[in-house]
């Protein structure tokens, strides 16, 4: 929320999404936050494709979205639970599909421009960090 407000006025008047705990975003959610936006910010837990659907994401067309920044792969005790137990509704292929490279190829066919993402398992204060550089930059 700091980097947030901190940058707010530099980037955009428009900043909209879920920030924090408010609530579980639907998966219309994702779609509209997705298509309606110039740039897509995602800073969270885990794996992004672990809160989207394949199926719907490689439907999608989000030439709009110029770039996607996925500040994702912090585990949390909680968090892997919850991985866990919805990878165990998966194939292996399906799970393939959500890491980072291959993430970045779904998105780069659903039309966005470019694609910022991390390789490996990080902590939420690694990302902050990462954010700001970007911000700064």
């Amino acid at each position: 929320k700091e980097i947030l407000e901190k940058y707010h006025d530099l980037f955009t008047l428009q900043w909209e999404g879920v920030i924090g705990n408010m609530h579980v975003p639907s998966q219309a959610e994702w779609e509209q936050l997705l298509t309606n936006c110039s740039a897509f910010l995602f800073y969270g837990m885990e794996r992004f494709m672990s809160h989207v659907l394949l199926d719907c994401l490689v439907a999608m067309n989000i030439p709009k979205c110029r770039v996607v920044i996925l500040l994702d792969l912090v585990r949390s005790q909680q968090s892997y639970q919850r991985i866990t137990n919805s990878d165990i509704h998966k194939s292996c292929l399906h799970i393939a599909l959500e890491r980072p490279t291959e993430t970045a190829v779904l998105l780069s066919l659903t039309g966005v421009g470019s694609v910022i993402a991390t390789q490996w398992y990080t902590s939420l204060q690694e990302n902050a960090e990462r954010l700001e550089i970007l911000f700064e930059s």
